[in-house]
């Protein structure tokens, strides 16, 4: 067997591979994207079942197969109950999930990205800041961090708060990302340019997208 190692990560997504066992996928800051099964996971007893719950945080120590690795331990550092407890936020917090899966590769350097879906799901937590904000900002941003981000149009006329907002998403560390709130027609506004983003850049239809926004309805 290979020798164990230590990844630190969020666990995006949870499958179950067997009756007893689990398939996760967790975004590393050692190996980017991976996959993990969890022998015994869904067993009542088992001090991995709720380890690798999705959105899960924390240290996981795994042995490396052929095409996929083996769970053998998790120091969970944050469950993220709070989110899994709110039904909007759950579904936010999928969605951000299910973004960072799409675009991150098993053994690229994705901590920007994996940090990036930590301060979210954190903002989530924050009622002074709208949840649609978090997740125009979080879009964005995964643009930004992924090199395909347009800049400000100059195709439409945008609100100058837009403007501005656009242009501080930009550039903003990722620890000063979500420290705002903004008027609701600036919030519409930059929505209105995410769809446009997402058909434009993306080009992937999120089903956890649909699910959210048909929730939101």
């Amino acid at each position: 067997m290979s020798d164990l190692l230590e990844v630190s990560g969020i666990v995006l997504s949870a499958f179950p591979s067997s009756d007893n066992d689990k398939r996760v996928i967790i975004l590393t800051a050692e190996r980017g994207k991976i996959t993990a099964f969890a022998r015994g996971a869904k067993r009542v007893n088992s001090r991995l079942m709720a380890a690798t719950n999705s959105l899960c945080m924390g240290q996981f120590k795994v042995y490396e197969g052929r095409s996929a690795y083996t769970l053998d331990e998790v120091h969970v550092t944050r469950y993220f109950d709070e989110l899994r407890s709110d039904f909007e936020g759950a579904m936010y917090g999928m969605y951000f999930a299910d973004v960072a899966d799409y675009y991150c590769q098993e053994n690229n350097d994705e901590r920007d990205m994996l940090n990036l879906l930590y301060v979210a799901l954190c903002a989530l937590l924050k009622p002074e800041i709208p949840n649609r904000l978090v997740q125009y900002l979080y879009e964005m941003k995964t643009l930004v961090i992924q090199g395909e981000f347009p800049g400000v149009t100059t195709e439409r006329e945008l609100l100058p708060a837009t403007q501005k907002a656009i242009r501080y998403c930009m550039q903003a560390p990722l620890e000063r990302l979500f420290t705002f709130t903004l008027p609701d027609e600036v919030i519409h506004q930059l929505g209105q340019e995410c769809r446009i983003y997402r058909d434009r850049f993306i080009g992937h239809r999120f089903k956890s997208l649909e699910i959210l926004e048909q929730a939101l309805l």
